[in-house]
């Protein structure tokens, strides 16, 4: 079971097993078809909505949905944070960091930082194109840059570190 919170508001307890959905202890009933990479068609109750995956952090476990038309910020919370959470570790793991690499292959488009600059943790570090979308990856710590491996119009591949903190 995951909690998702929704616009840092609501928190709902998702459960999925092959093929059932439920949210809140409720079964949904939801027909789903990717039309293209990022964009899918969902039915539910008779109506029908269009879905996007605006952007993901798969280091803070976020992401931005667009639901015909209408942004949502999604915050995803695993048996494993759960657990991490309980235990008071929770933060731990992101104190430990020690660079950032591409979660995709792409275009470095920009850089907002460089070597010894101070960032916080969730500031713009750099902006990636990728599939035609530009994604701001973000500081996952406070820190300090140590070096940055990469320049503005550099191709990056999946997993290539882009930077370091000291």
């Amino acid at each position: 079971m995951v909690k998702i919170r929704v616009n840092n508001s609501n928190v709902f307890n998702i459960d999925i097993t092959e093929k059932q959905l439920m949210v809140d202890g409720v079964k949904l009933q939801l027909d789903v078809s990717e039309l293209n990479s990022g964009f899918w068609s969902v039915i539910y109750n008779n109506k029908s909505y269009s879905a996007e995956l605006v952007d993901i952090d798969r280091i803070e476990k976020s992401c931005k949905i667009k639901v015909s038309g209408h942004l949502y910020y999604l915050n995803i919370e695993d048996k494993f944070d759960q657990l991490l959470r309980q235990l008071g570790m929770d933060n731990l793991a992101a104190n430990k960091v020690a660079e950032v690499k591409a979660p995709m292959p792409g275009l470095v488009l920009a850089l907002k930082i460089k070597e010894n600059d101070e960032v916080a943790k969730g500031d713009s570090l750099l902006v990636l194109e990728a599939m035609k979308m530009e994604n701001v990856l973000k500081s996952p710590v406070d820190g300090v840059i140590k070096k940055v491996m990469v320049e503005e119009g550099s191709k990056v591949e999946k997993n290539q570190v882009l930077l370091t903190f000291k």
